[in-house]
């Protein structure tokens, strides 16, 4: 049902739309504790910056101007991407060392190489007991012949952009649900639709029993 907008599922169900986006809500929320375990070996690193078309901004907001990538209005978002096809990302406040560096401690064991950019927000790791290598992006450089890319990152950030374009434009205070919603997609991608059902349900048991 999470594929379907909420018009939809009330066309189905004959639930009012308010009710499901409640549930829908409930079902998201349930879905950010299925935090994947600390990743090892390689792993690739990079941000991505999430925001509705600027056309639709205010006005007040166009005329300031905006620019792509870093530095950019949008919303930043840092993800770590598993050479096994397992993906973390979580909203973050900006794209400075200070903010990405304690996020790789906390989900990536030290002895892991981990595969960035040349961003200075990552300068630095190789210090703390990680394996740092880089791709240079700016001089056309994709990967390398050591298996150096983070090609298995920027593809689940053009998964997210396409599945969030097609909602139409999601509010920034829900992109977390959202976000969170994609993450646990991607991650259980190749698992049967029963046994995605069983594991939200489990989830869905657990976040009642936490939550009262």
């Amino acid at each position: 049902m999470l594929g379907l907008s909420s018009n939809r599922i009330a066309e189905q169900t004959g639930i009012n739309k308010p009710r499901i986006l409640r549930s829908l809500a409930f079902v998201r929320q349930a879905m950010t504790r299925d935090v994947p375990e600390v990743f090892s070996g390689i792993v690739e690193v990079d941000e991505t910056y999430m925001g509705g078309k600027w056309i639709n901004k205010r006005k007040r907001i166009r005329d300031k101007g905006t620019k792509r990538g870093r530095g950019t209005s949008k919303q930043p978002v840092f993800g770590i991407y598993a050479r096994k096809g397992i993906v973390w990302a979580e909203l973050v406040a900006d794209a400075k060392a200070k903010t990405l560096q304690p996020l790789i401690r906390k989900q990536v064991r030290k002895g892991s190489t981990v595969c960035s950019d040349t961003w200075k927000g990552y300068t630095g790791i190789a210090h703390q007991g990680y394996v740092h290598r880089m791709v240079e992006h700016g001089k056309g450089e994709y990967s390398d012949l050591k298996g150096t890319h983070i090609n298995g990152l920027e593809g689940f950030w053009g998964y997210l952009k396409r599945q969030l374009a097609a909602k139409g434009g999601i509010r920034r205070e829900r992109l977390n649900l959202y976000l969170a919603e994609y993450v646990w997609r991607y991650n259980h991608r190749k698992l049967p639709v029963g046994d995605q059902v069983k594991k939200l349900m489990k989830l869905l048991r657990k976040r009642r029993i936490i939550g009262g």
